[in-house]
C-alpha cells in the first residue's frame, strides 16, 4: 500500500480552542484524509490541548499524536515529527493556524507539475493579523530567491519534499529561540531544485490569538535577536558568493532582523548592555556591508545602518522612538517597522525629494543625505481609465500621481518605447483635473487635483514593432517612470484590439503578461490580421436566384472604408469585388454575391489597402448543392467544383442537347 502523499506536522502548546479548528482543516482537505498523515506534536500543554488531540486522533486514522515535556519552543517538537515523517511532502502547520479546503491538494500539484522542493501557498491574516503578501501577487510554477520575493518569508508554513529535508538532514534549530525556523527554510529555498508559489487560493491563515500569545507576538531579548541576525548573515554569505544575489537576501536581513534587534536593544534596561550588543551589531553590519546592498535598502535603513556602524547609541535610540511614535507595526503582530504607518514630512530639492527623518543635515553628525533621499520609494500611484486605438490614433485616459508628492508644477508625459532597440517617442499628456483624488490618504497633507491625463498617439508616426507604454509621472520637478496598464478601469479589456490604417500599417493594442501592461504591435510583428478576417458560412439565397449569400465577421476595429471586400476571381485574372459591410457592433456581415458571369469564380475574403492585401478564402461547403434558374427562358446553373481550398463556382447556361443525352444515357 503506498504512503501518504503529506505529512502534516503541527506542534502544539496551550493552543486551545484553536488546535480543534486547526487539526480539523487538516482532516477535511480536499486531497482526501486517507492521503494525509497528521503528526501532532503537544509540547507540555496544560490547557487541556492534549486531551484534545488525543479525542480527535480517535476519529481519524492517519493521525498520531506524541505527548513530551515542555520543550521552550517549536524547533524540537517539529523536528521530531520530522523524524517519523513517511509522506512524500512535509507541511508544518502551527496550531493556531488553519488550512484552507484545497491547500494541500494545489500545493502537491504544483510541486509534482512543476518538480519544486518547495511550495508557498498564499498565507491571508485573520484576526488583525497582517501577513506577507508581496510574493503572492501571482502564480508562480518554477521561481527561486534571486527573481522572486518568496525570501521575504521564512516561516516554515510550507510544502517540502521530503526527499530534499532527508537529503540535506534539515532540521530546525533548537538553539535560536526566535527566528529557529529561518535557516531551515532558507536553506531548504536555496537548495531547491524549484520554488512554486500557489497565489489564487488561501492555503494559510494566520491567525492573531485573541489573548495575544502568537510566539511571534511576543518579546525577545535583544541578544536572541541579534543572535538572530548573525547567524542568518552567516548562513547568507557562506553559501551565496557576494554579488547582486548575495545582496538581495541580505537585504531581508538587514531590513526585518536587524530592526528587530534594534528594537530589543532598545527596551534593554542596562546602557551598558545597550552598548556592547550595539558594538557588536557595529561590527556584523560593518561584515557584510556592499554598495549593492545599500542600495537595495530603503533610506530609513541606511540611516539605521549608519548610526549602527558609527556606534552612536543616543541617536539610533531617538530614530527607534521616532519610528515608534508614528504608529510602527510589522506584517505580524508587533515591533518596528521598515516602513512606519505616518510618513515622515519631506523636503523637495532639485528633483529629489528628502524625508525628514531625525538628524537631517545636522551639522554635528554631517550623516550623508543618501540616507534621508527616499526617491526611489515613493511609489506612482496610476489607473488607465480608457483605451483604445482607431483611425485617429491611439487614445489613452486616466491619472497618474507620485504618492506624497502634490501635484504642483506636473510635467507628465506618455513614453513609447521600441523593444530592443534605442527608438523612443516622448509626447506631452494633456493634464485633467481629479478632485478630491486622495483625499483620505496621509491625513489630507497632499493634494493630487491634476493628476489626469488624455492623450492621443498619431499611429502613422511609429515604425514596425512593439511599442511599450509607460508614463513619465512628474510634479514638483521629481520624474518617476511606471509602465501603463496593470492598474485600470474596470471597463478596460484586456483582449487584443487589432486595425489597419489608411496606409496599410496593422496596429495591434495589447496587454502582456502577467502583469497586463499596455503594448502596442506596429506592422504585423506578433499579431496578426489574418486570423480577424472569417468566413463563417456560404448559402444560396432563398429570395433571389443566383445569389450567393456569404457570412462571416471582421474582427478589427476599424479598416479603411470600402477595403473590405469578397473576391470572386476567374481563372485568367478577371475578378469582381462585392463590397463588404460589417455591423459596428460586432464586425458580423452578409454579403450577397449574384453568380450571373459564366465561368470559374474562386471565393475569398479580402482586405486590400494601399500595396498590401490580406485574404482568406471562403471555405468550401459540402452542404452547397448546385443551384438552378432561368434566364430568358433558357436555364442556367451554378456548383461548387470539388478538391479546391476555397469555395469556387462553376456558373453556365445549360446545354439541351448535353442533358438530353445525359438523361438517355441513365434509362
Amino acid at each position: 500500500m503506498p504512503g501518504p502523499e503529506v505529512t502534516v506536522i503541527i506542534a502544539a502548546f496551550d493552543a486551545m480552542p484553536y488546535v480543534t479548528r486547526s487539526v480539523g482543516s487538516v482532516l477535511r482537505q480536499s486531497l482526501g484524509a486517507d492521503r494525509i498523515e497528521l503528526i501532532a506534536v503537544d509540547d507540555g500543554s496544560t490547557d487541556g490541548t492534549a486531551a484534545e488531540l488525543d479525542r480527535l486522533a480517535e476519529r481519524a486514522p492517519l493521525m498520531h499524536v506524541i505527548h513530551q515535556p515542555n520543550s521552550g519552543g517549536p524547533a524540537g517538537p517539529r523536528n521530531l515529527g520530522l523524524d517519523r515523517a513517511t509522506g512524500r511532502y512535509v507541511f508544518f502547520l502551527d496550531a493556531d493556524d488553519h488550512l484552507g479546503p484545497e491547500a494541500l491538494e494545489r500545493m502537491v500539484a504544483a510541486a509534482d507539475e512543476n518538480g519544486s522542493d518547495v511550495v508557498l501557498g498564499r498565507i491571508v491574516g485573520e484576526g488583525g493579523r497582517r501577513a506577507p503578501g508581496s510574493m503572492f501577487r501571482r502564480n508562480q510554477p518554477r521561481t527561486d530567491v534571486f527573481s522572486s520575493r518568496v525570501y521575504w518569508t521564512l516561516n516554515p508554513m510550507k510544502l517540502f519534499r521530503r526527499e530534499l529535508i532527508d537529503r540535506l538532514g534539515l532540521r530546525f534549530d533548537t538553539g535560536l529561540s526566535i527566528g529557529e525556523d529561518q535557516p531551515f527554510v532558507a536553506t531548504a529555498y536555496l537548495e531547491a531544485a524549484a520554488i512554486s508559489v500557489v497565489a489564487d487560493h488561501d492555503c494559510v491563515h494566520w491567525v492573531a490569538r485573541e489573548d495575544g500569545n502568537n510566539i511571534t507576538a511576543e518579546e525577545h531579548a535583544a541578544r536572541t535577536r541579534v543572535d538572530l541576525f548573525r547567524k542568518m548573515t552567516g548562513l547568507v554569505a557562506a553559501r551565496v558568493p557576494a554579488g547582486p544575489g548575495r545582496d538581495t537576501l541580505m537585504h531581508r536581513h538587514y531590513a526585518i532582523e536587524l530592526r528587530d534587534a534594534v528594537l530589543q536593544l532598545s527596551r534593554e534596561p542596562q546602557r551598558e548592555t545597550q552598548d556592547k550588543l550595539l558594538y557588536e551589531l557595529a561590527d556584523l553590519v560593518a561584515l557584510h556591508w556592499t554598495d549593492g546592498l545599500a542600495a537595495r535598502l530603503p533610506a530609513v535603513v541606511r540611516l539605521r545602518c549608519h548610526l549602527i556602524r558609527h556606534r552612536l547609541l543616543d541617536e539610533l535610540l531617538t530614530l527607534v522612538h521616532w519610528e515608534l511614535d508614528r504608529g510602527a507595526a510589522t506584517y505580524g503582530i508587533t515591533t518596528l517597522a521598515a516602513k512606519v504607518a505616518t510618513g515622515p514630512e519631506l523636503r523637495i530639492e532639485a528633483g529629489r525629494a528628502y524625508a525628514l527623518y531625525p538628524y537631517f543635515r545636522d551639522p554635528a553628525l554631517n550623516i550623508p543625505e543618501d540616507c534621508y533621499d527616499i526617491t526611489a520609494e515613493l511609489p506612482v500611484r496610476h489607473r488607465v481609465d480608457s483605451a483604445g486605438i482607431s483611425a485617429t490614433g491611439l487614445r489613452l485616459t486616466g491619472h497618474a500621481r507620485i504618492h506624497r508628492i502634490s501635484t504642483r508644477d506636473v510635467t507628465t508625459e506618455l513614453v513609447l518605447r521600441k523593444r530592443g532597440t534605442d527608438a523612443e517617442r516622448r509626447l506631452p499628456v494633456h493634464h485633467t483635473p481629479t478632485p478630491g483624488l486622495g483625499a483620505d490618504e496621509d491625513g489630507g497633507l497632499y493634494t493630487y487635483d491634476l493628476a489626469g491625463y488624455d492623450v492621443t498617439v498619431d499611429l502613422a508616426s511609429l515604425t514596425p514593432g512593439l511599442w511599450d507604454l509607460s508614463l513619465a509621472v512628474g510634479a514638483q520637478g521629481i520624474v518617476k517612470e511606471v509602465r501603463l496598464g496593470s492598474s485600470r478601469a474596470d471597463s478596460v479589456t484586456t483582449a487584443t484590439t487589432m486595425l489597419v490604417t489608411d496606409t496599410g500599417t496593422a496596429v495591434a493594442l495589447y496587454t502582456t503578461k502577467p502583469y497586463g501592461n499596455l503594448t502596442l504591435d506596429v506592422g504585423e510583428t506578433r499579431h496578426r490580421v489574418r486570423p480577424h478576417l472569417r468566413v463563417t458560412g456560404a448559402e444560396w439565397s432563398a429570395d433571389a436566384p443566383a445569389t450567393l449569400v456569404v457570412k462571416g465577421r471582421c474582427g478589427l476595429a476599424s479598416r479603411p472604408q470600402g477595403a473590405l471586400t469578397v473576391r470572386a476571381a476567374g481563372p485568367h485574372g478577371e475578378e469582381e469585388r462585392i463590397r463588404v459591410e460589417p455591423a459596428p457592433s460586432d464586425g458580423t456581415f452578409t454579403v450577397r454575391i449574384p453568380c450571373t458571369i459564366p465561368g470559374e469564380r474562386e471565393l475569398t475574403l479580402s482586405l486590400a489597402v494601399a500595396d498590401k492585401e490580406w485574404s482568406v478564402p471562403v471555405p468550401p461547403q459540402p452542404s452547397l448543392k448546385p443551384a438552378r434558374w432561368r434566364r430568358f427562358g433558357l436555364p442556367w446553373y451554378a456548383k461548387p467544383l470539388p478538391g479546391r481550398d476555397a469555395l469556387t463556382l462553376r456558373v453556365g447556361r445549360v446545354e439541351l442537347l448535353k442533358a438530353v443525352r445525359r438523361r438517355l444515357a441513365k434509362r
